[in-house]
């Protein structure tokens, strides 16, 4: 299984590239900085997301004064070939992106996570530690439908329970909760209750499932024995249901919804300390780096397959010790590493590209 072909046209500065990255083994993306490395990267990940790490907005993506982009993959699952395709349109409003799988819409980024799973790790990936809630919750999300693309219709109906019920919550704002159908309110509340409650269920196990991974990688990685301590915090107590009608006053003042799993967090604990505020840079580094290890180990156990692994200039931002401790975890399969300095030592690619030779 992996990714066999990734043909680009006007994706950011590339006119066109085309790699055939190792299925097995390390492929090494090396040139210097600015020349589009970063870039491949983010168009195998796209392939396996439908978005962007790098930017919210998909216009960034289609080369300058170019139409539109595409991203075309293919990969191969045992006996089974898929094509991957998506197409960045520009508009008068910014981009419409277009993903295809065998030539097909697909039903929901599961679908992808099917087809690509997918980990990666960048210099900015230590913000799951050290950030707010959302890279936690967002870890969260890709992780369970990694592991189990059948939780995909779960995670999309959640997000479109709470679009619906937030239109209803700004729509009582402006014309005043008297004129608004509040029954319509105790349908959306009831749904987001039920669907909320399972997706936060199902985010418990899978952080239950992940503890003992991540305190053995950090343990590894750091030469360090504190203890790890990994805690899914509920932005509420008791039923959903019930909370949503708690925060009914609060929610129309605000427009939004203040409860549910779209609210909640990651506790990440080193040692009783709070990792976010208490841990030190190379802890943090160690600890993000562990989370995703022990996630993309959670994947190849649980569904027999290897995902690949993406490692954004990671070497540049650890110290050596840490770097050759990270090379001696990386798991089997195929892997894509951009680095603009020598390739490390201990690591021994199956192929090493120079991207700057490769774009027209």
């Amino acid at each position: 299984m992996g990714l066999r072909e990734l043909h680009l046209r006007d994706f950011r500065l590339f006119r066109a590239l085309d790699l055939t990255p190792d299925p097995d083994a390390i492929t090494v993306l090396i040139s210097p900085n600015g020349t589009g490395k970063s870039s491949v990267l983010e168009a195998v990940y796209c392939l396996a997301t439908g978005g962007s790490f790098r930017t919210a907005s998909a216009a960034d993506m289609i080369r300058t004064r170019a139409p539109l982009a595409e991203v075309h993959g293919v990969i191969h699952q045992r006996e089974r070939r898929v094509a991957v395709d998506l197409t960045v349109s520009r508009t008068a409003r910014g981009a419409v992106k277009r993903m295809r799988v065998n030539g097909q819409r697909p039903a929901s980024r599961a679908e992808l996570a099917d087809a690509l799973p997918l980990t990666i790790f960048t210099p900015e990936g230590v913000d799951i530690v050290r950030q707010g809630p959302e890279p936690r919750r967002e870890f969260l999300t890709h992780l369970l439908t990694d592991l189990h693309p059948t939780t995909g219709p779960l995670v999309e109906r959640v997000a479109r329970l709470l679009t619906q019920r937030n239109a209803l919550l700004r729509r009582a704002q402006s014309e005043g909760y008297r004129e608004v159908d509040l029954g319509e309110l105790d349908v959306w509340d009831h749904d987001l209750a039920t669907s909320g409650e399972e997706l936060a269920r199902a985010r418990e196990q899978l952080v239950s499932s992940l503890i003992p991974t991540v305190t053995r990688y950090y343990s590894a990685l750091a030469q360090d024995d504190q203890a790890v301590e990994l805690v899914y915090e509920r932005s509420w107590s008791g039923s959903l249901h019930d909370a949503l009608r708690q925060s009914r006053r609060d929610d129309l003042a605000r427009g939004h919804t203040t409860r549910g799993p779209h609210r909640d967090d990651l506790a990440v604990r080193l040692a009783g300390r709070d990792a976010r505020r208490q841990a030190s840079q190379g802890e943090q580094r160690s600890l993000a780096l562990a989370l995703r290890l022990a996630g993309h180990d959670l994947v190849r156990v649980g569904r027999g397959v290897e995902p690949l692994l993406l490692l954004d200039d990671v070497f540049s931002e650890l110290d050596p010790g840490r770097a050759d401790r990270l090379l001696s975890l990386l798991p089997g399969g195929q892997t894509l590493v951009t680095t603009a300095s020598p390739i490390p030592e201990r690591m021994t690619p199956a192929a090493v590209v120079d991207v700057a030779t490769m774009g027209s």
